[in-house]
């Protein structure tokens, strides 16, 4: 019996601190949405929410869907009260994270971002011993973005270009045009190495079962572009600047259009990002 008696004490002391604990905070949140500040914040919850757009999949292809927002309630009503009063230019937000997003699907190919953003990549594929510095310089030239897909063995005879390469994307493409998972794994880890940054995409330009599954097993991403150019690019993407993700190859054909090509894009409005950030589906604000 006093054995009991000792157990039982510990018990309703701790059960009585943690119903203090529940019942403090449900009275400090009863007086925060009370709270004048609290309440003009909820008045502009409508003007501020997005309902966020899933992700499209069509069969074995998926489309980038978009993260809506809402406002971050906490966050805005502490900034706001160290203020001493309501601010609406200190709103914080939040996202809205749609139901089906690219996230969660490696076992589709990527075959857009999403329709509504005015975004264009341009992916380069890399392969043998194809020079790159004349388009590096004419990327940089015009202050744009690009992603490059390298073969393996590339990246291994031509460390000291890749090394110099600062503002664009790199991922890995093939290893001797070949897609072995063990190579392909050692390719992802030097350049890793290299970029400090972690790859996210594999690339193929139609149903691959063997890239798609490699690429699964390894939590990376297809990407299948669209359109696939290797010359009159200007006219092609002209005639299709629904496609945001162009791929094109290293040759003079593109090299010698790229220049007006960027800039008609520009002129249109369009942004030249890189892969990740057209595919991406958070909000910037």
């Amino acid at each position: 019996m006093i054995f009991l008696k000792k157990l039982i004490s510990p018990i309703i002391i701790i059960l009585f601190l943690v119903l203090s604990f529940y019942y403090t905070n449900k009275s400090v949140a009863i007086l925060k949405n009370a709270d004048p500040i609290m309440k003009e914040i909820k008045n502009t919850e409508e003007k501020y929410t997005i309902s966020p757009i899933d992700a499209q999949i069509v069969g074995d292809n998926i489309i980038s869907g978009k993260n809506g927002k809402t406002i971050d309630y906490e966050k805005s009503y502490n900034k706001m009260k160290r203020y001493g009063t309501y601010n609406e230019s200190l709103t914080a937000l939040k996202d809205l994270k749609p139901v089906i997003s690219i996230k969660d699907n490696y076992d589709k190919y990527i075959v857009s971002g999403n329709k509504n953003n005015r975004n264009i990549s341009l992916v380069f594929t890399v392969k043998e011993n194809e020079n790159i510095e004349t388009i590096l310089n004419i990327l940089d030239k015009k202050n744009v973005t690009a992603t490059f897909f390298l073969d393996g063995s590339y990246l291994e005879k031509n460390i000291n270009t890749i090394k110099n390469i600062k503002n664009h994307e790199l991922e890995i493409l093939s290893y001797n045009n070949q897609f072995e998972e063990t190579f392909i794994k050692t390719s992802i880890s030097y350049l890793n190495s290299i970029t400090n940054k972690n790859s996210k995409y594999c690339y193929t330009e139609e149903n691959n079962d063997n890239i798609l599954n490699t690429c699964k097993k390894l939590k990376l991403h297809t990407v299948k572009p669209t359109l696939v150019l290797k010359k009159d690019i200007y006219k092609e993407i002209k005639n299709n600047l629904s496609n945001s993700i162009v791929s094109l190859e290293v040759n003079n054909y593109v090299i010698k259009e790229l220049s007006p090509t960027i800039d008609y894009l520009l002129k249109k409005g369009y942004n030249v990002i890189s892969l990740d950030s057209v595919i991406r589906e958070g909000n910037e604000y």
